[in-house]
């Protein structure tokens, strides 16, 4: 339990100094609101992997890269709201939590930037960067689907808990449905020439997470 108040007041400082570093003219107690209302969600019973401890693996991450970000305000906003909305049984999660994003920043951000961090969690349910204009843009989005997918080429021990999670979510499904949907999604992964789009990444995690993957494959045909 106190792992859990950690995360949240860790997490719950940084968003509002993002946000702060956005809008300057943002109070305590309207960054309190909008992350109370972020946790709430984070922390659904129906979560073992998009979870707050997600939030915070992606944090660690983006402690990593910022230096490399253009925008680190901005993509640090899309982490915190890319997956505020999920439910294992659908497939809009990310329309669903994008659009939430832009009403709930409506208040306290400009419709360019709401519509920049809409692009940017879109782009998660895809993992390919959509057209932008600005190559900056671009640039910071890549680490934002990199790091999203940064869990992949984690040591197994960590791996092997996340796969876990993320069956736990699908508890709803056959063994036998889930073994056959889990493998083919990982073999749609591996089908990628690369899994990770920037040369930081895929130095560090692109053929340990392509050796994780094969890895649950043969467990996912074992079981």
């Amino acid at each position: 339990m106190d792992d859990v108040l950690q995360i949240n007041s860790t997490l719950s400082n940084d968003f509002a100094r993002h946000l702060a570093a956005v809008n300057s003219d943002m109070t305590p107690a309207e960054s309190s609101m909008l992350w109370q209302d972020i946790a709430s969600r984070y922390n659904e019973p129906q979560r073992a992997y998009h979870s707050l401890q997600h939030i915070q693996q992606l944090f660690a991450q983006f402690e990593k890269i910022k230096q490399h970000l253009y925008e680190p305000n901005i993509i640090a906003l899309a982490l915190y709201y890319h997956d505020v909305i999920y439910d294992p049984t659908r497939l809009d999660n990310e329309l669903k939590s994008a659009k939430y994003a832009v009403e709930a920043l409506s208040k306290y951000i400009d419709d360019e930037k709401r519509q920049h961090i809409y692009k940017l969690i879109m782009m998660t349910a895809s993992h390919q960067i959509d057209e932008l204009a600005d190559s900056n843009k671009s640039s910071d989005a890549a680490y934002l689907l990199d790091m999203d997918l940064s869990i992949l080429g984690a040591p197994w021990v960590e791996y092997e808990k996340y796969a876990q999670a993320v069956r736990q979510e699908y508890a709803y499904v056959s063994d036998i449905k889930y073994r056959a949907g889990r493998a083919s999604v990982l073999n749609s992964l591996l089908a990628h020439p690369t899994l990770y789009i920037t040369d930081y990444y895929y130095e560090r995690l692109e053929t340990k997470a392509r050796i994780n993957i094969k890895r649950e494959i043969t467990l996912l045909r074992a079981s």
